[in-house]
């Protein structure tokens, strides 16, 4: 977390752009009936950029969003007043370099933007890496830097350190690195939040952070966790908590918060509007919630994939173990049936219901988890 001395870094701003510590996530935009609620939206930007915060967060990959934020926030206010960033998906369903790269076209044709502030290539990690350098999207956004069509290059990243390490190595030009840090996760084997940081801090690179209230389910943590939020702050969000800690981190641009709807807006605001870092006492309230969310029992499991190598079904063993802690965690069945898509259904893997019960993980696993017993509870939750 920021120290002292780090605590400059608030005003310095980043890659010559003065940014604050909020950003407005545009993933979980209101909805109306099967629409964007554009109205509502409307008042959300204006919100947002009356309080004097400016970064806005899209992809081409989001639904009906650079076309909501077109309406919303480009056509209403002048294009040097606010940060727009926007996202490169080239492992979904692009066959060539040509495809991948119009996807640029696109993002500008949606949000008449006329450039973009920052621009990602965007989900590296696992298995959609190797896209970027199939097509050698490297060099190509590289390329629309020079021309003056983005301001600022990075990537988003869903994946292990290691793998982090290798692209910034390999990649050392990119700018900045978009990561998934929450409290919850800081030391979460599936996800590592802390390691990935320290990996982006290592090599220099300013951080973007996103899922910093989990997807909302840090808004709602264990019953326990509430409480002790309430009696430290009884007139502060349970979500606050979640976007202070995570904007109280060294090195970062700014914080994304998916808003959904106006009330959102408020609470964040009313919080970050003069956000100045988080006491020593407010930082231990946290890791005593830290601690506490670790006293939960959830399946050990550090995704070490062990048992997957000997897994003669393919199962998607760890993925099934990481929605089960969500659902043992958070108690949303939806997003920990989303959690199993994600992590086993979207990688070709088998789900937990298809065990057949041979024993070889077991063997494999250096945790010492029964395995075939916690797959049998994931397919009677989960399916």
């Amino acid at each position: 977390m920021r120290t002292e001395t780090g605590r400059e870094e608030e005003n310095m701003g980043y890659l010559g752009e003065e940014i604050k510590k909020l950003g407005f996530g545009l993933m979980r935009l209101p909805m109306n009936g099967d629409r964007i609620d554009v109205e509502q939206t409307k008042k959300m930007v204006d919100l947002f950029m009356d309080a004097g915060f400016t970064y806005f967060d899209t992809a081409w990959a989001y639904a009906g969003s650079e076309d909501a934020i077109r309406q919303a926030l480009v056509e209403r206010y002048p294009r040097e007043s606010y940060q727009l960033a926007t996202k490169n998906a080239a492992w979904i369903n692009c066959k060539t370099r040509e495809e991948a790269v119009a996807q640029m076209d696109v993002s500008l044709k949606q949000t008449g933007a006329g450039y973009f502030d920052f621009y990602l290539l965007h989900n590296l990690g696992e298995g959609r890496s190797h896209y970027f350098d199939d097509y050698d999207m490297w060099s190509w956004i590289a390329q629309m830097k020079e021309e003056g069509k983005i301001r600022h290059m990075g990537f988003s990243f869903h994946s292990t350190p290691e793998e982090l390490d290798a692209i910034l190595t390999a990649h050392p030009e990119m700018e900045f690195v978009q990561l998934q840090i929450n409290y919850a996760d800081w030391e979460n084997p599936a996800v590592q939040s802390r390691a990935c940081y320290e990996v982006a801090r290592k090599h220099g690179k300013p951080v973007i952070i996103m899922e910093p209230v989990k997807g909302g389910m840090l808004a709602t943590p264990p019953e326990s966790v509430q409480k002790m939020f309430k009696e430290a702050e009884p007139d502060h969000s349970v979500a606050s908590w979640a976007v202070r800690f995570a904007a109280d981190l060294e090195g970062v641009i700014t914080v994304l918060s998916g808003m959904s709807n106006v009330e959102q807006m408020e609470d964040n605001l009313s919080y970050m509007k003069e956000f100045q870092g988080l006491s020593d006492s407010q930082r231990e309230v946290i890791r005593q919630a830290q601690e506490e969310l670790r006293k939960i029992p959830l399946i050990p499991c550090t995704t070490c994939n062990y048992c997957a190598k000997v897994c003669p079904n393919q199962i998607g063993i760890s993925g099934s173990f990481t929605a089960m802690n969500y659902l043992t965690l958070y108690g949303n069945l939806d997003m920990a049936k989303h959690q199993q898509e994600w992590l086993v259904n979207n990688h070709g893997l088998k789900t937990a219901s298809e065990c057949i019960r041979c024993g070889k993980c077991e063997e494999a696993c250096p945790q010492h988890i029964h395995i075939r017993e916690e797959l049998e509870k994931v397919a009677k939750a989960l399916g």
